[in-house]
């Protein structure tokens, strides 16, 4: 009988520190990870999220760009932190993409993290040249690169960026010379200086260089024209019937065995700040559509992601490195 008294005080005692703590945290600065260099779309909508986080948590939230290998090197790194809430990943869907791309991963995409939610889905891609380049329709660019070899830069191969190029010159008949860079800055960089002269760019970080003349868009990969430039078809409507691809989720993930109180409370934190009319409307005029579905739909939803972005792979033809 005293035993199990004892046994019953203990669980009461567990109880009481547990709900403390999920109480307390966060209790200090909350590292973020972000697994592309400073300058590309992934970057800018993780800082615009912190921002707005750090009021709802009461703690700054930290960058910590860690940019390399489409994300694996930010991600191994993620997956070795401890599973205290204080440092997450906010990653493209790249990460759902490099199970497909790479021979071996040092970590496990589906073991070594918890899944929290989808912070925005993109609507799509804006398809862009250098000015430099004497093709104004998609048309025309497809004829272009059946004269002569053009050259298309990425975030790296297998980014989703990447994906749909594959995907626009598989549909189009033509070949283009890929030239991968360490992130969407470094590429965007390389494509407004010439060293290449095709990419599919994020809207967030191309359409002031669209506006101002230092990059030419095309067309607009998703469903419907972009809300921030009309004026702009969508591939299908452009020359490529049909032709239809989003830009999938960023997410928010950390390592594996966070506690579900951690996970619901940075969760419910997520989905309060895109309900913030300023952020809202942030992302929804760069063409991403605020998300933030529950963890555990959204742990669904990736299973069936790394299914459908492994079949887009094969149909790409990207042989696994």
């Amino acid at each position: 009988m005293c035993r199990f008294i004892m046994l019953a005080f203990a669980w009461l005692v567990l109880g009481a520190w547990s709900s403390s703590h999920a109480q307390t945290y966060p209790d200090r600065p909350i590292r973020l990870v972000v697994p592309f260099p400073p300058g590309g779309g992934t970057d800018a909508n993780a800082r615009a999220l912190a921002r707005e986080m750090e009021g709802l948590l009461g703690q700054p939230l930290v960058i910590d760009n860690r940019g390399g290998a489409n994300g694996i090197i930010a991600g191994d790194l993620v997956a070795r932190a401890a599973p205290d809430g204080y440092t997450l990943f906010y990653t493209s869907v790249a990460f759902a993409i490099n199970p497909s791309t790479h021979k071996k991963l040092p970590f496990s995409p589906t073991r070594d993290f918890t899944p929290i939610t989808n912070v925005v889905v993109g609507q799509g891609s804006l398809l862009a040249v250098n000015p430099a380049v004497p093709a104004r329709t998609v048309t025309e660019l497809i004829a272009l690169a059946k004269e002569r070899q053009l050259t298309f830069g990425s975030p790296g191969v297998g980014n989703v960026l990447h994906l749909i190029g594959t995907a626009f010159s598989v549909r189009a008949g033509i070949q283009m010379l890929h030239v991968p860079y360490k992130g969407s800055g470094p590429a965007m960089s390389a494509l407004i200086g010439g060293e290449v002269q095709v990419m599919v760019v994020p809207p967030l970080i191309s359409v002031s260089h669209v506006k101002a003349g230092r990059l030419r868009a095309l067309a607009y990969s998703g469903a419907k024209r972009l809300e921030a430039m009309p004026e702009v078809p969508t591939i299908s409507d452009a020359g490529l019937p049909g032709f239809q691809m989003d830009t999938g989720w960023h997410a928010c993930f950390a390592p594996a065995k966070l506690r579900d109180d951690i996970v619901n409370r940075i969760y419910t934190a997520i989905h309060k700040a895109i309900q913030s009319p300023k952020l809202r409307e942030y992302f929804l005029v760069a063409g991403y559509q605020p998300t933030a579905d529950p963890p555990a739909r959204f742990q669904n939803d990736f299973q069936a992601d790394l299914k459908r972005w492994a079949e887009i792979v094969r149909l790409a033809k990207i042989v696994p490195e």
